[in-house]
């Protein structure tokens, strides 16, 4: 018995089978911009006293 597969997956595993390195090449588009290293305590505390307070109404030029 044969499953159901959706016209959507159908053209993901087409494509997958194509272009084999199409994963490894998104892995590492990830890695790249979102997959960071924790920052240390003390980057943590130099990035919180480095933060400016924002005024109360921002569009005021007091």
């Amino acid at each position: 018995m044969a499953r159901y597969q959706s016209e959507f997956t159908q053209f993901l595993n087409e494509l997958k089978t194509e272009n084999p390195k199409l994963e490894a090449e998104q892995q590492a588009g990830r890695a790249l911009l979102w997959d960071k290293e924790p920052l240390s305590v003390e980057d943590q505390r130099r990035a919180k006293a480095a933060k400016l307070k924002q005024r109360a109404y921002v569009y005021s030029n007091d």
